[in-house]
């Protein structure tokens, strides 16, 4: 496990909202913010500032737009966004492989004991 580094993990797609986010777009494609919102159970003020971050740092891009007198923001992830949000499952996928063949191992290792 020596070389999978966890304290590069991208602390921007790292935190739940983020991650919940970046993982709905990349699935559905782009949602609007209620969608969003129903969809990762969080508050209005929770979600705007989690998807203005994720907007600061070019991983999503809004689209905002008047459906008759109301506001619509429509969410995309970015070409940024995707590289950011694969990168960081390489690394979990990485994390996860270590810690499988680290469990596999010390299971052969306990069955060859003598009780």
């Amino acid at each position: 496990m020596a070389s999978i580094n966890l304290n590069d993990l991208d602390t921007t797609v790292h935190g739940p909202v983020r991650l919940g986010i970046l993982s709905a777009l990349q699935i559905d494609g782009p949602l609007d913010f209620w969608t969003l919102k129903k969809r990762l159970r969080t508050a209005d003020g929770s979600l705007a500032m989690h998807l203005q971050k994720l907007e600061d740092v070019n991983y999503i891009a809004g689209k905002r737009q008047l459906v008759g007198k109301r506001p619509k923001t429509t969410y995309r992830m970015t070409s940024a966004g995707k590289k950011a949000f694969m990168d960081y499952l390489n690394k979990i996928q990485r994390l996860i492989d270590a810690i499988e063949d680290t469990t596999k191992h010390s299971i052969i290792k306990n069955s060859y004991k003598r009780p």
